[in-house]
C-alpha cells in the first residue's frame, strides 16, 4: 500500500515563492549566457525572438508545471503518482526530471565555484595591478588547478546544503528573500554604472533596437533552446516548488511574475555587460570567456573598478546559489516524500552524492581534460549535453503533452489556472501547450539530432 506522505511545509507567503521560485530561474545562464548568445546573434531582432518564446514555449509550460505541482502536493515523482496511481506511465517523466536535476547540479556546481574564486579575488584585490593578458591567464590557471576547483566545488554545494537544512520557510524562502533583493540590488548599481560609461548608449541601441538581417535558423533555435532552459523547465523545480503551494493559488498569475523577473534580469544583465563592453570598443559577442576573462579587464578600467569587479562577482555567486538550491530540494523533496528519509538525511546525503557525481567534470578541465570517452566529449560536456540537450526538453515536452492532452481529457473538472478545463481555462494557454510548446521542444530536439539546417 502507498505510505500517505507526512503533511507538507507551505510557503509562508506569496511573495516568498515568487522570489524562490524566479531565484531558481535567474541564474548563471541569466548573467553570463544570455549576454553573450544575444551578441553574438545581433541583439535587438535575437531579443525579440526570444520574447516571443518565453511567451509562447515558456511559460505555457511553466503553467502546466506549476499545475502539476500544485494538484499533486508531493514531489516531481511523487505528485504524478498521485494524478496518476503508482503504475502510471507518467511517473516516469518525474524520474526524469529528479535524474536531470541531481546531473545538473553536479556540473552546475564546478562553474558556480569559479565565481567564488573570483569573487576571492575581487575582495582581496587579486585582480588589481595586473595586466590584461595577466588576468586572462587566472581563469586557465584556475581551471587547470584540480585542488582549487574542487575545494570551490566542495564549498559551493556545502551553502546549498545549508540553505536546504533549513527547510522551505526557515531555508529556501528565508534565503530567497536575502539573495534576491541583493541579487536586484547589486545588478542595479552595475547598470546604473554601465549606462553612465561611454558605452551606455550603444548598448541600449543594439540591444533594442532590431536588425532582422542578423537573424538565421542558428538564431532563432538559441532563442527557442534558452527561452525553454532560462525559466528551470524540465528539472522538476517548478513542480516541487509548486507542491508547497496552497491549492487555490493562482498559477497564471505566478507563472507571470516568476517569468516577467527572469527576463527582465536577463536584459538588464545584457545591458550592462554591453556598456562595458562597448567602452572598451569591444564586440558584444564575444563569446563565453566575457564573464571571465574579459570583463575583469573591462571593469577594471572603470572609475571604482575593483569595487565593480567585486559586485559583479558577488552577483554572479547569488544568482548560482539562488538557482542551484532548487535544484538540490528536487532530490531532496523525492526522498522525504516517496522514501520517508528525514530533511537531514536526504539534504546531507543527496550533496555528498552530487559531489562525489560531480568530480568528474570538475576534473574534466586538468587531470581528466584527455579522458573523452563519449565519443569524443569529457565528461563535462557529457553531464552538460545529455541535460541540457535531452533530459530537459523531454521532460518539458511530456509535461506539455499530458497536462495539454491527457490530464484535461480525463479530468475535465479539475481547476487548473483559471479554472475548469471544460469552462474556464483560457483557450490560448491550452492551445499553445497542446500544439505550440511541443513542436518548439521537437525542434529542440531535431537541432540536436543535426536535422535542421545550422547556418
Amino acid at each position: 500500500m502507498q505510505k500517505s506522505p507526512a503533511p507538507r511545509a507551505n510557503w509562508a507567503t506569496r511573495f516568498g515563492f515568487i522570489l524562490a521560485a524566479a531565484g531558481s530561474a535567474i541564474g548563471l545562464g541569466n548573467i553570463w549566457k544570455f549576454p553573450y548568445i544575444a551578441g553574438q546573434h545581433g541583439g535587438g531582432a535575437f531579443v525579440l525572438v526570444y520574447l516571443a518564446c518565453i511567451t509562447l514555449v515558456g511559460i505555457p509550460i511553466m503553467m502546466a508545471e506549476l499545475a502539476i505541482g500544485r494538484q499533486g502536493q508531493r514531489d516531481a515523482v511523487g505528485s504524478f503518482v498521485a494524478l496518476e496511481g503508482p503504475g502510471s506511465p507518467w511517473c516516469l517523466v518525474g524520474w526524469g526530471s529528479v535524474i536531470a536535476a541531481f546531473i545538473l547540479l553536479s556540473f552546475y556546481a564546478v562553474v558556480a565555484g569559479w565565481s567564488f574564486d573570483y569573487l576571492l579575488k575581487a575582495a582581496s584585490g587579486g585582480l588589481r595591478n595586473r595586466s590584461p593578458g595577466e588576468i586572462e591567464a587566472l581563469f586557465d590557471q584556475l581551471v587547470a588547478s584540480p585542488g582549487r576547483v574542487i575545494f570551490w566545488q566542495a564549498l559551493f554545494l556545502t551553502a546549498n546544503v545549508a540553505i536546504v537544512l533549513g527547510g522551505i520557510r526557515t531555508g529556501i524562502e528565508r534565503w530567497s528573500k536575502i539573495l534576491m533583493p541583493a541579487l536586484f540590488a547589486l545588478l542595479l548599481l552595475l547598470f546604473i554604472q554601465g549606462m553612465r560609461s561611454d558605452g551606455g548608449g550603444q548598448a541600449l541601441a543594439f540591444l533594442f533596437r532590431p536588425d532582422f538581417s542578423r537573424l538565421t535558423p542558428r538564431a532563432l533555435l538559441d532563442a527557442l533552446g534558452h527561452a525553454f532552459f532560462t525559466l528551470s523547465l524540465g528539472a522538476g523545480v517548478m513542480i516541487t516548488y509548486a507542491s508547497y503551494l496552497e491549492p487555490e493559488a493562482d498559477i497564471r498569475a505566478l507563472s507571470l511574475r516568476i517569468a516577467v523577473l527572469d527576463t527582465v534580469v536577463a536584459l538588464v544583465a545584457a545591458l550592462t555587460i554591453f556598456s562595458v563592453a562597448f567602452s572598451a570598443n569591444l564586440e558584444a559577442g564575444a563569446g563565453p570567456g566575457l564573464v571571465f576573462k574579459t570583463l575583469p579587464i573591462l571593469l577594471l578600467r572603470l572609475p571604482f573598478g575593483s569595487l565593480l569587479a567585486l559586485l559583479f562577482f558577488l552577483l554572479l555567486a547569488f544568482a548560482a546559489l539562488s538557482s542551484s538550491i532548487s535544484m538540490l530540494e528536487v532530490v531532496v523533496a523525492y526522498l522525504i516524500d516517496e522514501k520517508g528519509w528525514s530533511r537531514r538525511l536526504a539534504t546531507i546525503l543527496v550533496g555528498f552524492a552530487v559531489f562525489l557525481l560531480g568530480l568528474p567534470s570538475a576534473l574534466s578541465f586538468s587531470l581528466w581534460q584527455d579522458v573523452r570517452p563519449f565519443f569524443g566529449h569529457t565528461f563535462f560536456e557529457t553531464f552538460d549535453a545529455l541535460v541540457s540537450s535531452w533530459l530537459l526538453p523531454l521532460a518539458g515536452l511530456f509535461v506539455a503533452l499530458y497536462v495539454g492532452w491527457f490530464w484535461g481529457s480525463k479530468r475535465p473538472n479539475k481547476t487548473l489556472p483559471g479554472g475548469s478545463l471544460q469552462g474556464g481555462l483560457s483557450a490560448g494557454w491550452q492551445l499553445l501547450l497542446r500544439f505550440v510548446a511541443p513542436a518548439a521542444v521537437i525542434l529542440i530536439l531535431l537541432n540536436q539530432l543535426g536535422l535542421l539546417p545550422s547556418g
